[in-house]
């Protein structure tokens, strides 16, 4: 996925003092343009690396928008033949769900606009006008792509699939199934801020984690800490990776799949929390980002099973936190 994965989501581990009745095994590199941390609660011996590092491969040949020979480039590229897998099925098919759930605000086939307003992988970085905009998105919608035997069928040729906002989660509950199927029942996955935590850390506590303030002069520091039962959580902000124009003009990486721009909402990040697939929430918090601060909260009226901590600005342009739960 992409490389800029590690400025988009803000979220650490808070680290704790370890106990000998379990032995805590890691593991950790870089993949998807970011770091991963795996942590492991166990008794026993166990060496996973190799296949950890077999999976990754195997979500980045199928889903990495960056990697030229992977399926979706060639996709993009305009290669109608490809036979798409099981991996890929399963992200279209919980985007093609995401998509209608968030009335279009989480939609993969932004691609272009992101590529255009210099947040992909071809590194542009354009001013677009309105008419130019008004010109790319008749290539926007997911509804103008679908999936038959495997095939990719596009609408227009000129649309351009990204599931970046989706895929390093979904890495991550594909190496979180792995580890169940190992019978490893208590563990911590992390790829650069998004986790997916299972059972409970070596002193016998839910993993707890730590999700960041919103500082745009380069500082960290943190906003507050929760427990994750069970949980996933993705956090998805605006204020570390953006764009200023030599005429001062702001771009951030999140597109506006029903405007095309790259303008920044009055939501400033969005952490959500569920007991769904990693992969939910990621692209959950891609579509509040869109949406907002108010429509994020009219959403969630209707969607019990999903938490939230927002941190927004307020009428006075204040920093303010919200959370549900």
């Amino acid at each position: 996925m992409k490389k800029s994965f590690l400025l988009l989501f803000a979220v650490f581990l808070v680290s704790c003092e370890t106990e000998n009745k379990t032995e805590t095994i890691n593991f950790e590199g870089f993949v998807f343009g970011t770091t991963y941390h795996i942590t492991l609660n166990t008794d026993k011996k166990i060496e996973y690396q190799k296949s950890i590092d077999s999976l990754f491969f195997l979500v980045n040949k199928s889903l990495s928008t960056y990697i030229p020979t992977s399926d979706i480039s060639k996709i993009n590229s305009g290669d109608s033949t490809i036979v798409v897998d099981d991996l890929f099925i399963e992200v279209f098919k919980k985007s093609k769900h995401i998509y209608k759930e968030t009335d279009g605000y989480f939609d993969p086939t932004v691609g272009n606009l992101v590529n255009a307003w210099g947040f992909g992988p071809n590194h542009l970085k354009k001013e677009l006008d309105s008419l130019e905009v008004q010109k790319m998105m008749q290539f926007v919608g997911l509804e103008k792509v679908q999936l038959k035997n495997r095939i990719v069928k596009k609408q227009f040729q000129e649309i351009y699939l990204d599931f970046n906002s989706i895929a390093k989660g979904f890495g991550i509950d594909v190496i979180g199934r792995f580890l169940e199927k190992k019978n490893v029942q208590h563990y911590l996955v992390e790829i650069g801020g998004e986790i997916r935590a299972k059972g409970k850390n070596n002193k016998g506590n839910f993993w707890k984690v730590a999700i960041e303030k919103p500082n745009t002069d380069g500082s960290q520091s943190f906003q507050t800490a929760i427990e994750l039962d069970n949980e996933s959580m993705a956090t998805s902000g605006n204020y570390r990776k953006f764009r200023i124009t030599k005429a001062g003009k702001k771009y951030v990486h999140t597109i506006n799949p029903k405007t095309g721009f790259a303008k920044e909402s009055n939501l400033l990040s969005a952490s959500v929390i569920a007991s769904s697939d990693c992969a939910d929430v990621d692209a959950y918090a891609t579509a509040f980002m869109a949406m907002g601060f108010e429509k994020t909260k009219e959403f969630l009226k209707t969607h019990k099973n999903i938490k939230v901590v927002l941190m927004y600005l307020d009428k006075e342009n204040s920093i303010r936190a919200y959370r549900n739960f």
